[in-house]
C-alpha cells in the first residue's frame, strides 16, 4: 500500500476511535477529487402506481445531504415522509404509499451518476419501521387527515417522522430532524432509534426541546440540522417563521429561529435569523463551517428556468452566531421569551428586532444557484447543502418521488419545465472563489 494512502487511513481510524470529527482528513483528500458539475440518480425503482396510472418512483432522496467522512465519493441523502397529494376532504393528505418508511440512501458518485449502494430504513426503538404519517394531537399533530390511495383514513402515528435534516456523527450514528414536531431523533448506524427529543416530552430518553418550538408552522418545522466540527453541538434551523402566537399575529414576519443543542447536557440556546423576504418558502438546510459559522440554504418554491413563472430566489448564505442575542426563555413558556410583550416572530424584521434590543445572526451571501449554476438550475426544491473542504459545496434537491399534486385529488408526473423530463435526485458540485474557512 502507498505510504500516503496508509497515512490517511490511519489518520481517519484514529479520529474515529477518539471521537473527533474527520473533516480535516477529508479536506486533505478533496483537492484531488474531480467531481462532475452534477451527478444524477440512475434508474430509481418504482415505489407505487397511483389509481390514475402515475408512476411514483423510489426517489425522494435529497431532503438533506451529508458527506461520508472517509470516502469523498460517497454521500448520504435523506427522504422525507413520502409522496403525498391533497385529498378531497378539507385538510386531508393522500399518501402515495401509506406504509412508506423514511430512509437514508448511501450513494456513490460514479462519473455523472449517483449509484444507490445501501438503503437504511429508519426504525423506532423496538426496531419496527417508522412511517411518515402525521403525529397524534399533542405530539406534533399538523391538523392533517391522512388518506391512502383508495381514500381510506389512516390513523395518526406517534412514531411518524417527516424527516428533513441529516447529520452523520463521528461514531457513525445519525441525527435527524423533522418538520412535524419538530422532533430530533438519534439513530444508530442501522437506523434504529436511540433517542427521540421533542417539545412535548413524548420522546424517548426524557430530554426535551424548548416548548416554543411546538408553535412551528405546520409542516415547516426543523428543516435543517447540522453538527459543529468539534462534535459537541447540534444546530437546527426552523424553515419558516413560527405561528407564535398565531398565524395572523406573525403575517409578514421574516424571523426564523436557530436552535443549538448540547449533545451531552441537552442545554439549548436560540437565535434569530432573518429571511431576505416574507414571500420565501424559507430555509431548507443548514451546514456547519466552524463551531460558530454556518451555511443556510434559503429559497422560493418555484422552478428554475420555468418560462411562465421562473424561480427568482435560491441562495446560500453564511451566518455567524457570534454577537447574536440568545433569545431563549429561562422559564420555558409556551410562547418563549417576550420582548416588549411580543414574541420574536411578532417583531417581524430587522427594525423590529433592533427596537427590542435583539441582535440577529449576521449574514453574507455565498452562492446564488439561479445565477451561478450554468446553464440553468431547473428544480424547485433545493433542500440539502454540505461543505466539502474549504470552498466546495454539494447541493441536493428533493425530487418529490417524481410526482406532484395534480390538483384533482391525485398525482401526476413531476416534469421540470426547463428540461421537459421527470425530476430526479441530483447533487450539484460547485467551487467557491473564496474559501469559507
Amino acid at each position: 500500500m502507498n505510504r500516503s494512502v496508509l497515512s490517511v487511513r490511519l489518520t481517519i481510524l484514529g479520529a474515529l476511535v477518539s471521537g473527533l470529527v474527520v473533516t480535516a482528513c477529508q479536506d486533505h483528500l478533496l483537492p484531488s477529487i474531480q467531481y462532475p458539475s452534477f451527478a444524477e440518480a440512475s434508474d430509481p425503482n418504482v415505489l407505487a402506481t397511483s389509481p390514475n396510472g402515475t408512476v411514483i418512483y423510489n426517489g425522494g432522496f435529497g431532503s438533506a445531504i451529508a458527506a461520508d467522512p472517509t470516502d469523498p465519493n460517497v454521500f448520504y441523502l435523506l427522504t422525507d415522509r413520502g409522496p403525498n397529494a391533497a385529498g378531497s376532504v378539507a385538510n386531508s393528505i393522500i399518501f402515495g404509499k401509506a406504509d412508506f418508511t423514511p430512509q437514508v440512501g448511501k450513494f456513490r458518485v460514479v462519473g455523472d451518476k449517483l449509484v444507490l449502494e445501501q438503503t437504511i430504513l429508519l426504525k423506532n426503538a423496538a426496531g419496527q419501521p417508522l412511517t411518515g404519517l402525521p403525529n397524534p394531537i399533542g405530539q406534533g399533530n399538523t391538523g392533517e387527515i391522512a388518506l391512502d390511495l383508495m381514500g381510506q383514513t389512516i390513523a395518526p402515528n406517534a412514531d411518524g417522522l417527516d424527516s428533513e435534516g441529516l447529520v452523520i456523527a463521528p461514531d457513525g450514528t445519525f441525527w435527524i430532524s423533522d418538520e412535524y414536531g419538530p422532533h430530533i431523533v438519534h439513530f444508530d448506524a442501522t437506523g434504529k432509534t436511540i433517542e427521540r427529543i421533542n417539545p412535548f416530552g413524548s420522546g424517548t430518553g426524557g430530554r426535551t426541546l424548548p416548548k416554543v418550538l411546538a408553535r412551528r408552522r405546520p409542516n415547516r418545522g426543523m428543516e435543517g440540522l447540522t453538527m459543529t466540527p468539534d462534535g459537541k453541538t447540534l444546530v437546527g434551523l426552523m424553515q419558516s417563521p413560527m405561528y407564535n402566537p398565531s398565524s395572523a399575529a406573525t403575517t409578514g414576519s421574516t424571523v426564523l429561529r436557530v436552535l443549538t443543542f448540547d449533545i451531552v447536557t441537552g442545554a439549548t440556546k436560540q437565535y434569530a435569523y432573518l429571511m431576505e423576504n416574507a414571500s420565501l418558502t424559507g430555509c431548507s438546510d443548514v451546514a456547519a463551517i466552524t463551531n460558530t459559522t454556518f451555511l443556510a440554504l434559503e429559497r422560493d418554491g418555484d422552478y428554475g428556468g420555468n418560462p411562465t413563472k421562473p424561480a427568482t430566489f435560491k441562495r446560500i448564505y453564511k451566518f455567524d452566531l457570534a454577537g447574536a442575542t440568545d433569545i431563549s426563555d429561562a422559564t420555558n413558556g409556551d410562547g418563549g421569551r417576550l420582548f416588549n410583550g411580543l414574541t420574536v416572530e411578532q417583531l417581524k424584521d430587522k427594525a423590529g428586532l433592533q427596537a427590542a434590543g435583539v441582535v440577529p445572526v449576521t449574514k453574507t451571501l455565498v452562492f446564488d444557484l439561479l445565477k451561478d449554476i450554468s446553464p440553468v438550475y431547473p428544480h424547485d426544491k433545493a433542500e440539502g447543502v454540505t461543505l466539502l473542504g474549504a470552498n466546495r459545496l454539494a447541493i441536493s434537491n428533493d425530487d418529490d418521488f417524481g410526482v406532484v399534486d395534480n390538483g384533482q385529488n391525485g398525482f401526476m408526473a413531476k416534469i421540470l419545465p426547463a428540461t421537459g423530463k421527470v425530476d430526479l435526485n441530483r447533487i450539484y458540485f460547485v467551487t467557491l472563489p473564496t474559501p469559507l474557512k
